[in-house]
């Protein structure tokens, strides 16, 4: 996965066999995810961020959605 800017967006699905990157929606200009963990007490940020940190060998945030399905993501 190559990503150019220092953020981008995710909209994430929770509660799923794998953590996985499923694809990209054009239209939407979005990344979709999938996520084990359930999202609850912000267990399922903590494994996007963890997730998305190995995949990308680069540390990263959550910006904004922290209570929501689409996120805002920076690449630190």
């Amino acid at each position: 996965m190559q990503i150019k800017e220092s953020r981008f967006n995710v909209i994430v699905k929770t509660k799923s066999n794998s953590n996985k990157l499923v694809g990209f929606d054009k239209e939407r200009k979005t990344y979709l995810l999938n996520i084990k963990a359930v999202p609850e007490k912000g267990q399922a940020n903590k494994e996007i961020i963890r997730f998305l940190s190995r995949l990308l060998k680069k540390q990263v945030r959550i910006v904004r959605g922290l209570k929501s399905k689409e996120k805002i993501i920076e690449v630190l």
